[in-house]
């Protein structure tokens, strides 16, 4: 088919509309259902008591924005499938091929955000991981512009949410324990 190293169960799941839209929606609602009453959830002490952004959202804007984010996800990632079928062999198929490794990509480090950052209490890591799937969706768009333009579009509120999601896991950390870390730091520096 072609150079991807890509399985056949992820180009074939969002051929179906029902599916691509599902999947993404179904890992972000059992996500949050696993880690929104761990030892470091949203409604545990220890996030309550955690200094807050000044621009922090009200808890039930995420409840929100992010099943609309998984949506236009999930049917991008059909739209792609579907520029891969319309696709003769050649390098169409491989920038579609591309494009939906991103897909996987990012939707693994979406996964993996909510348990690193509230199942552990990981801010640094959740920030790291943040700044890992907003790198990688921003490839995934460019990507997507040669594949599919309405799929790129679909992806720039996701995108735009990446942003603003890094600068408050960032301002959560530093506000809570990475100004501490890079005092340190610099202290540790100053002795050498």
């Amino acid at each position: 088919m072609s150079n991807s190293n890509l399985p056949t169960l992820l180009i074939d799941l969002p051929r179906n509309p029902i599916f691509a839209v599902g999947l993404p929606v179904t890992v972000g609602v059992l996500n949050g259902f696993l880690t929104r009453k761990s030892q470091y959830g949203p409604e545990s002490l220890w996030y309550k008591g955690l200094k807050k952004p000044s621009l922090n959202p009200p808890r039930h804007y995420f409840g929100i924005v992010w099943p609309a984010l998984y949506v236009g996800m999930g049917y991008a990632s059909h739209l792609t499938v579907k520029a891969l079928d319309r696709t003769p062999p050649g390098f169409g198929r491989d920038k579609a091929l591309h494009a939906l490794t991103l897909y996987w990509a990012q939707l693994a480090l979406n996964a993996a955000w909510s348990p690193v950052t509230f199942g552990f209490g990981q801010l640094g890591l959740g920030l790291v991981n943040l700044g890992a799937l907003t790198g990688t969706i921003g490839y995934w768009i460019a990507s997507l512009k040669e594949v599919d333009i309405n799929a790129a579009y679909l992806m720039i509120p996701y995108a735009a949410w990446s942003v603003f999601a890094t600068y408050l896991n960032a301002s959560l950390w530093w506000n809570n324990s990475g100004r501490n870390f890079y005092n340190r730091l610099v202290n540790k520096a100053k002795d050498v």
